[in-house]
């Protein structure tokens, strides 16, 4: 369905190219600081048209508040945002008439509603994505205010360029605990804070580009001072909705917390996060980070980090032997324009739908901590 969340809840509206696209939030609290000002930033790094290495669609993405606001404050009620599609080209699609694209959505939507949207990729474009961005932006702005919790996502490979992202690294560690947005852009549209590693990866996706062909990568984030409790076991641990919202994104093919994989080639011995008390904050924390800030399903204040695997872009220029919707055989040659790398423009993506998450789980959890407070009185 087109909607995520309990209590913060974002309902995501529109077509690739169709006349806008947007979203609905409902369950913002009223008397929050909120102008197009706080939502545009994250718009703009999301946005087409960037650099050499994403599609040359060139799209503004000016977000428009329509509802929920008055006086640059937010008044509890839904919030209406709106963003215009204005550089479409309908008619760059026309061949999807007849082929479905190998590996996109046009066949599997078609066996599902009956039709299809008959240009891009409809809701399975990625600019469905820019009302999760704009949702994300209120709900990072929530989470700061609550604890000034800090979101920081960046490419961590392309292909099979990459950083080292074992957990027991320390250069790895080190950039977890400090990197900023800031840095992150500084880098230029890859959006990789490892000098090692940038230049190789922006010739890995130039060499796919310049062949009319794709490729993947891996978003990695990290969130620093989250409150500690969130999360709900059984069924919505912290981990399982995190994935949950990471694996809705188009492209993504995998989810891995923590140590992840590599973690299951670390002996206990090593693996476990041996806790101390720390004088500053007067509370429990761990030494090391392997569990990713999260433990029985709930935040315990350290770290969370992740790592998303994205699949290269299905619809390329290059020539594809395939078949027609009625079975024939022939040639596909998309035309319009596309990302070679999806990757780096993911980056505020991954950002805004782990804000969305966190805030819903803030905000139930203060449920809850406010239900304990009433049958204790």
């Amino acid at each position: 369905m087109s909607s995520f969340g309990t209590i913060f809840r974002v309902t995501t509206y529109g077509e690739s190219h169709c006349k806008s696209v947007g979203c609905i939030v409902d369950g913002c609290p009223p008397n929050l600081e909120l102008t197009e000002a706080d939502v545009q930033p994250q718009l703009t790094r999301r946005r087409p048209g960037q650099s050499k290495l994403s599609t040359p669609r060139n799209e503004k993405d000016q977000v428009e508040i329509q509802s929920g606001t008055e006086n640059g404050l937010t008044l509890g009620s839904p919030i209406g945002m709106l963003i215009k599609n204005e550089d479409h080209r309908p008619k760059d699609y026309s061949e999807t008439d007849l082929y479905p694209r190998p590996s996109h959505a046009d066949w599997t939507y078609i066996q599902k509603y009956g039709t299809k949207s008959s240009s891009g990729g409809g809701r399975s474009s990625a600019r469905e994505t820019i009302g999760r961005v704009a949702a994300g932006a209120i709900a990072e702005k929530i989470l700061y205010k609550a604890n000034k919790v800090e979101i920081v996502a960046f490419v961590s490979s392309i292909g099979a360029v990459g950083m080292d992202r074992n957990p027991l690294d320390e250069k790895f560690q080190k950039i977890l605990n400090t990197v900023t947005r800031e840095e992150i852009d500084a880098t230029g549209p890859i959006r990789c804070p490892d000098p090692s590693v940038q230049d190789a990866m922006v010739k890995e996706i130039e060499k796919y580009r310049d062949s009319k062909d794709s490729i993947g990568g891996v978003v990695t984030c990290v969130v620093r001072n989250c409150p500690i409790g969130l999360g709900e076991p059984c069924f919505d641990k912290l981990e399982a909705k995190l994935a949950h919202a990471m694996l809705s994104l188009p492209a993504t093919k995998g989810f891995e917390f923590g140590s992840g994989f590599l973690g299951t080639q670390i002996p206990g011995s090593k693996h476990n996060d041996p806790f101390y008390f720390d004088e500053e904050s007067q509370r429990l924390r761990t030494k090391t980070n392997n569990s990713g800030g999260v433990q029985g399903g709930i935040s315990n204040g350290e770290n969370i980090y992740f790592s998303v695997a994205f699949k290269s872009a299905a619809t390329i220029s290059q020539e594809q032997p395939t078949s027609t919707y009625d079975g024939k055989d022939g040639v596909l040659a998309a035309r319009g324009r596309h990302d070679p790398s999806v990757t780096p423009r993911a980056v505020p993506i991954v950002e805004a739908m782990t804000a969305l998450v966190l805030v819903d789980q803030l905000l139930i959890q203060k449920a809850r901590d406010a239900g304990r407070l009433i049958v204790s009185a």
